[in-house]
């Protein structure tokens, strides 16, 4: 088992957040805001196409391909979701199909990249990963929310290995997941607004 650093609390949820939205690349910061927002894995992120997001009913579809599991991950935006990969959209789709390209256009950005921009917000390799937005999500929603466990464990993408048990699960989970994932970017805002309010309280 490899240890992944990960924020897993209110406050730090907060100030990473904060520093996200403070992030001076606009492709970067849109990739770890959907990283939060959404918690995908980092690879089914950085390889993201505009060809999976479905601007019309507002969902994200990651292909097997990808996945780690092999199965396709249907992924319902949130607003705030939705509005940072309509931003993006106009920012890197007139150059090609990645949502996320690097300074290669033709090429995603790194699987470095979203850690050299945590440790040059100032978070340490002990204290958060890439991977780490997951856990945040996962530890956040079940000490936090009265979402199913079963629903978070869908959103993130895991599936039982039981196969009449996982074809339940992918339509009885959807609407739950759906209020799950407006929650959760809701919930990240308001942390992040609370600490700024305070900040700015003195």
């Amino acid at each position: 088992v490899t240890h992944r650093a990960a924020i897993t609390d209110k406050k730090g949820a907060a100030r990473l957040m904060i520093a996200v939205e403070a992030y001076d690349r606009p492709v970067v910061r849109a990739a770890m805001q959907i990283m939060a927002y959404c918690f995908p894995r980092p690879g089914e992120c950085r390889l993201a196409q505009w060809d999976e997001i479905d601007f019309e009913e507002r969902i994200w579809t990651v292909p097997a391909s990808r996945t780690k599991m092999r199965r396709e991950h249907k992924i319902p935006l949130s607003r705030q979701a939705f509005a940072v990969f309509e931003r993006l959209h106009k920012l890197t789709a007139p150059e090609g199909v990645l949502c996320f390209p690097g300074a290669r256009i033709k090429r995603p950005i790194s699987e470095n990249t979203i850690c050299v921009a945590l440790r040059t917000m100032g978070f340490t390799m002990d204290e958060m990963s890439a991977h780490g937005f997951r856990a945040l999500a996962s530890t956040l929603l079940h000490e936090k929310s009265d979402f199913s466990s079963e629903a978070i464990e869908r959103a993130l993408g895991h599936t039982d290995a039981n196969a009449i048990r996982r074809a339940y699960a992918r339509g009885a989970h959807w609407d739950e997941r759906v209020s799950m994932m407006q929650w959760w970017a809701d919930y990240l805002d308001g942390l992040k607004d609370g600490a700024l309010e305070k900040a700015a309280a003195g």
